[in-house]
């Protein structure tokens, strides 16, 4: 079990502004998450990397792609507190679901 999340490289958020991101992320898919893959995935050490990709395209690429797999996921945009306007896509959160699903939509990225 796995889950991925893909930051946008390209908005150049700070280090907080991006932990925040990945981490609303993070929790949004898994709350969409049934019960018995959250139950595997917290048992087995809710396994999670962190990935990048540049611009909101990719994201909704992933996440059309995370569908076809039938895999949980979420898109987050920014409430426009801070750094970014309302509405800027930040990230996608891809699972958890099983590892093979997720590689095959997110095997391409490289870390962030």
């Amino acid at each position: 079990m796995k889950q991925a999340i893909v930051a946008r490289a390209d908005l150049g958020m700070g280090r907080g502004k991006l932990a925040a991101q990945v981490a609303h992320a993070s929790l949004s898919a898994y709350e969409d998450t049934d019960d018995r893959t959250r139950s595997q995935w917290k048992g087995s050490g809710q396994k999670k990397i962190v990935l990048k990709a540049n611009g909101e395209s990719k994201l909704f690429e992933l996440a059309d792609a995370a569908e076809r797999e039938g895999l949980p996921h979420a898109i987050i945009r920014d409430a426009g507190h801070t750094q970014l306007d309302p509405g800027t896509v930040t990230a996608l959160a891809v699972g958890p679901g099983p590892e093979d699903a997720v590689n095959r939509v997110t095997g391409d990225l490289s870390l962030y």
